[in-house]
């Protein structure tokens, strides 16, 4: 595997001067995004198929073991506070259970029954969106769950280091970002984790994009958790609904701190019939604000 192979430039990396090691992990790092570059369409239609695929219940999985894993599930964890995605609608298959977060769990990257066995505790079904991530494209837990969860009608994504990997061929969707040997031979938390976690952000947010949870370029589904973030949901309503800032301020209020319906609150609709339009467009601000422009 190429992301397993020694790189004979870095053999006496350990005798290096610490700048110029870290130079040549920087110049891998950039690498690594670049390997990514030819994977844009890739990644869009696997966004746009799983937009599509999650309807009004279907859930987002992310599978993985090790660096993998981490990085999925941190990336399915953001979009709850960053886009509103509910908590139950997310699930997390991590070789090792949660508990491998924290700690490595090695072989239990190699449980092929454990993969299959928790897609089928968890009820994976078709209208569900499976994520597995693997440098090597061939960890056999991860392998399994996809295995599992195509055959139980789930829309799958797979993404890889290592091109013609199993993983890529059983996913429906295959992402591939090659890049190559690492610096420390075998550490694939390096390149290949930076191209992984890259990949999950663009995948994520494009979904996101897709299922109308972003409005002229903001977070209007964010979680309002903190004070910080009450300014900013009020600087939003105040910018998108064109009132001043004591509405926006009493119109959020009214809305729960909801701000997509703090919007439509301070555009003079009740709250009760905004979560209404809301619901009935998908929580989709844009197809909100059109009927609405429709009414006038």
């Amino acid at each position: 595997m190429n992301t397993e192979a020694l790189d004979a430039r870095y053999r006496d990396l350990d005798l290096w001067p610490t700048e110029l090691a870290v130079e040549a992990m920087l110049e891998g790092q950039m690498a690594a995004i670049a390997a990514i570059q030819t994977q844009t369409r890739a990644i869009a239609r696997a966004a746009e198929a799983a937009a599509e695929r999650l309807g009004a219940s279907g859930r987002l999985v992310f599978v993985g073991a090790g660096t993998s894993g981490r990085l999925a599930v941190q990336d399915g964890t953001e979009l709850y506070p960053t886009y509103g995605w509910p908590m139950d609608r997310m699930v997390f298959l991590m070789a090792g259970g949660i508990g491998a977060l924290t700690e490595a769990y090695e072989g239990a990257e190699d449980d092929v029954a454990a993969g299959r066995a928790e897609v089928r505790e968890h009820g994976i079904g078709p209208a569900d969106v499976v994520i597995g991530v693997a440098a090597s494209g061939r960890t056999p837990y991860t392998v399994a769950a996809i295995e599992a969860a195509s055959a139980a009608g789930a829309l799958t994504i797979g993404v890889a280091n290592n091109p013609g990997s199993v993983l890529l061929e059983k996913s429906e969707h295959g992402i591939l970002a090659v890049t190559g040997s690492e610096i420390v031979a075998g550490s694939t938390r390096m390149k290949a984790g930076t191209a992984q976690k890259a990949v999950l952000n663009l995948l994520s947010t494009a979904i996101m994009l897709r299922r109308g949870l972003v409005y002229e370029g903001r977070m209007v589904a964010m979680r309002i958790s903190n004070a910080k973030l009450l300014q900013r949901g009020r600087a939003m309503v105040q910018d998108i609904a064109g009132v001043d800032a004591e509405a926006a301020a009493s119109a959020l209020e009214a809305a729960g701190n909801e701000i997509r319906l703090g919007v439509i609150v301070a555009l003079g609709v009740p709250a009760g019939e905004a979560k209404t339009l809301l619901e009935a467009n998908q929580g989709d601000l844009r197809q909100v604000m059109r009927v609405l422009e429709q009414r006038d």
